[in-house]
C-alpha cells in the first residue's frame, strides 16, 4: 500500500538561475511534494515515530536548496527529490513539482519530476 503526504506551497528563498543577476539575488521558489509511503502504522498508533516527519523532510529540502545555489530549476528539483528520499527510508517514491514564479514577467516557470528508489 502506498499512501501519499502532502507538502504544498513549501517557499524556500534561494539562489537558482544563471544570469549575473540571479547568481547575485536569492529569489523564491515554491514547491509542491508528494511523498509516497505507507501511512498506515501511523493511523494505528497516532505515534510521529511511526510516520515520515514532513517537518523534517521540508527543513532538509530548504537546507538543501539554499546551500546548492542551484543554476537550473531542473537540477534544483531534482536535489529537492533527493533529499526527500535521503530523510527517511519509508518514502518509497517524491513527486515534486518545483515553480520559479519570477523567472519572467507574467509567467510562473517549473518543472515536475517523480523519483523511486
Amino acid at each position: 500500500m502506498t499512501d501519499t503526504i502532502l507538502l504544498e506551497g513549501l517557499r524556500v528563498e534561494c539562489i537558482v538561475g544563471d544570469l549575473p543577476h540571479e547568481r547575485t539575488f536569492p529569489q523564491e521558489l515554491f514547491l509542491d511534494i508528494e511523498l509516497g509511503c505507507d501511512t498506515l502504522p501511523a493511523t494505528q498508533t497516532d505515534a510521529l515515530a511511526d510516520t515520515v516527519d514532513y517537518v523534517a523532510v521540508a527543513q532538509s529540502v530548504r537546507e538543501t536548496l539554499i546551500a546548492a545555489r542551484c543554476r537550473m530549476v531542473e537540477r534544483a528539483a531534482q536535489l529537492a527529490a533527493d533529499a526527500c528520499l535521503a530523510a527517511d527510508p519509508r518514502v518509497r517514491d517524491v513527486r515534486v513539482t518545483l515553480r520559479k514564479p519570477h523567472a519572467l514577467p507574467g509567467v510562473v516557470a517549473g518543472v515536475r519530476l517523480r523519483r523511486a528508489r
